[in-house]
């Protein structure tokens, strides 16, 4: 390859664990493929949680990963380096500004270190989180049970966010869901 081209080192990147549908073979790994494609996201490996968290399923079977550490299972998923470009576009897809997830820290290990119980490489990067004004309640709904990793099973019945009844908000949507009896 010979000469790589440095990133520049003004360039910060933010280091965000996603756990849901931007996962590799996901629905909106597209979203991640035009950041890397771009340069403003890289794959840097899969890690798990050092953490349990409960990871659930709401509306549409669109997956949170709930702030309650100590509950749950310790949830794997995928580590991205992205640009403050980068950044901005997963907010926007993740609803920051509108409450429907909220980002926060969360401390995750490398998938082998917990195997052999080592917390040799431990690093905290950012998450997205059921928001807190809804977060009680899909707990609740989800009867407690969560799951360590969001896979095609859990994936089942996913309904893209175009393909949902648009009168209806992402809130609404939740709303909705918590307030239906479970099956």
């Amino acid at each position: 390859m010979g000469h790589e081209t440095m990133m520049p080192a003004k360039t910060t990147t933010t280091l965000v664990f996603t756990y849901g549908t931007l996962k590799r073979g996901f629905s909106n790994h597209v979203l991640m493929q035009d950041l890397i494609r771009s340069g403003d996201a890289s794959f840097k490996g899969v890690y798990q949680t050092l953490d349990k968290y409960p990871l659930v399923c709401g509306p549409y079977r669109v997956p949170f990963l709930l702030n309650k550490p100590g509950s749950g299972h310790h949830v794997t998923g995928e580590l991205y380096a992205v640009s403050p470009r980068g950044l901005s576009r997963l907010d926007e897809l993740e609803g920051i500004s509108r409450g429907h997830y909220v980002r926060q820290q969360i401390r995750l290990a490398a998938a082998e270190d917990l195997e052999t119980e080592t917390s040799s490489s431990s690093c905290v990067v950012e998450a997205y989180y059921a928001h807190k004004s809804y977060e009680e309640e899909l707990w609740k709904r989800n009867r407690g049970r969560s799951f360590g990793a969001y896979t095609e099973n859990e994936a089942r019945g996913y309904v893209k966010r175009n393909d949902r009844p648009q009168h209806l908000s992402f809130l609404d949507h939740i709303r909705i869901f918590v307030s239906s009896p479970c099956d």
